[in-house]
């Protein structure tokens, strides 16, 4: 008997319940639930997704393979990406694979004198039936936006300047996903923020932290990383004026 996929709160009786295996009614069902989803998971960001999809730690795990879709992990890489303790997230695991969402694969390892080790490992499943419509879910990128990154960033320094391209505008195109620019910035502080970041998306992000001056330096040697940055698609989350005004006159 298939494990069903519960997601609380809509269709008749206030649960939706998707078999592996759905027929007509359950997927129905799960096209009025998605839409549902995405007005109140617009409006709630990362907690309502959370109390949806049974807590942060799926909601993490679940994004890992949804934006890592070819690549295969073992149960060490699901722990530092997601951030989540090594007892969650096989439990998550294990409970992605029950209901057909990942696969497992058997990856082997040589040891220093030549022996072998089998592991496992899983991989987004494909062909699960409602995969694409979880991916838009989860990976919206106005939700993405919805996050108060501004708040995140409030103690690095002076930021006068964030910009954010990439992941956050669904877009495949962009050299980097994040930009700070600021005075007295704590690189090492926006570093964690970033790791935080990554373990909440489930993908690795190209970001580039740059102190006020060495930014306006670049735009005037015409740095290419800067400008391509500048001149693509973005969204300015954080923009006091200065530099903005700097850029326009070039």
């Amino acid at each position: 008997m298939p494990n069903p996929f519960h997601l609380n709160g809509f269709g008749q009786g206030g649960k939706c319940t998707i078999q592996n295996s759905p027929g007509p009614k359950a997927r129905g069902c799960f096209v009025f639930g998605v839409e549902r989803f995405r007005e109140l998971a617009y409006n709630g960001g990362m907690e309502t997704l959370a109390k949806l999809f049974g807590g942060q730690a799926r909601v993490k795990i679940m994004r890992l393979f949804l934006l890592n879709n070819e690549s295969t992990f073992e149960i060490e890489e699901v722990v530092s990406r997601s951030r989540v303790t090594k007892a969650n997230s096989r439990k998550e695991v294990n409970a992605l694979l029950a209901m057909g969402f990942i696969k497992q694969k058997t990856v082997v390892h040589e040891g220093t004198r030549g022996a072998k080790k089998k592991v496992p490992a899983w991989q987004l499943n494909p062909v699960f039936p409602y995969v694409d419509s979880i991916r838009d879910l989860l990976v919206d990128p106005s939700l993405l936006l919805r996050e108060d990154l501004a708040a995140r960033f409030k103690q690095v320094g002076k930021v006068k300047l964030m910009i954010v391209s990439g992941i956050f505008i669904g877009s495949d195109k962009s050299r980097v996903d994040i930009l700070v620019v600021g005075d007295k910035l704590k690189k090492n502080i926006i570093q964690q923020i970033i790791k935080g970041l990554e373990s909440e998306i489930g993908k690795e992000l190209n970001y580039v932290v740059l102190e006020s001056e060495e930014f306006k330096y670049r735009i005037d040697m015409y740095d290419k990383l800067v400008c391509d940055i500048i001149e693509s698609a973005h969204e300015r989350i954080i923009d006091n004026g200065q530099l903005s005004t700097y850029i326009s006159k070039k």
